[in-house]
């Protein structure tokens, strides 16, 4: 078996902090890894540092993906977290349904509960099927950005904001997410009364977020922070919510005052007047 170790030959260099002092972790942490590979049995494997990450997946993956993870852990560093995570995450880049299940099944010892990726805290790791594309990939290099710049952030930010950058892309030299695939089921819901008032989204528990299947939870703060952005306010939200969260744990507060609005039922009124003009050609 064979590693193929690159700093930044990949995809350019590595964000610089301070005076280089992390170099020494991570090559310690690439030794510790491939010595963890080859226990389970992986192939040749490329591995590409590009901080906070270590990526890893086969050499053509790699070369293609590594760009996306540096573009988008610069980018959000510049507009959103004044916090990288405290510790090295992995990324693992799978290129296919079966190597991805493979994969997970065989580092984690579980089977994977959704088929385009996640980001796994307690394996200090995210496991990726890049087949499916590279959306996923940045959904997920929001949450330890999270973890690591808002402690508890709620469910509806934290995801928000992951499910925002999906499909994103660059404008004035800012990350922006665009519209996406999800677009369709919001305007559905809305359709069917299925969606609820924001206060109510932003009080909800993460185990309430999270059982919605059906993913309007999700749809609603995408499209809500995507509202904040076209307005020019995402990023002043972000950080008063973060600021504010010791008194307003659900960000609500931060909201009200981001938009300005003093009628919240009368602003998602015209809030789905404006989701109702936005498209997405697929």
């Amino acid at each position: 078996m064979r590693f193929l170790v690159t700093l930044c030959a990949l995809a350019g260099c590595a964000i610089a902090h301070g005076d280089g002092a992390k170099q020494p972790p991570y090559a310690d942490h690439v030794a510790a890894l491939k010595k963890r590979l080859a226990a389970r049995g992986f192939g040749e494997l490329a591995v590409g540092i590009e901080e906070p990450f270590v990526v890893i997946g086969d050499k053509g993956s790699l070369a293609k993906n590594a760009q996306t993870v540096r573009w988008a852990a610069d980018h959000l560093e510049a507009d959103f977290f004044d916090r990288r995570p405290d510790r090295i995450i992995d990324i693992y880049l799978f290129d296919d349904a079966e190597s991805y299940e493979n994969g997970v099944e065989r580092l984690t010892g579980e089977s994977p509960t959704t088929p385009y990726g996640f980001y796994s805290p307690s394996n200090g790791a995210m496991f990726m099927n890049i087949g499916t594309g590279g959306g996923t990939l940045v959904h997920e290099i929001v949450h330890p950005y999270v973890e690591a710049d808002f402690p508890d952030a709620p469910a509806w930010l934290n995801e928000g904001l992951g499910s925002l950058f999906e499909q994103s892309a660059e404008r004035d030299g800012h990350i922006v997410g665009l519209t996406n695939w999800r677009l369709a089921g919001l305007k559905g819901a809305l359709s069917r009364g299925e969606v609820g008032s924001f206060d109510r989204l932003a009080h909800l528990s993460d185990t309430a977020f999270y059982a919605d299947d059906r993913g309007i939870h999700y749809a609603q703060a995408r499209y809500l922070l995507y509202y904040l952005q076209e307005k020019g306010r995402l990023r002043d939200f972000y950080r008063a919510a973060r600021a504010g969260r010791a008194k307003d744990a659900s960000g609500y507060k931060a909201l009200v005052s981001a938009l300005g609005e003093r009628d919240m039922a009368e602003f998602q009124k015209r809030w789905q007047r404006f989701v109702a003009k936005l498209s997405f050609a697929g």
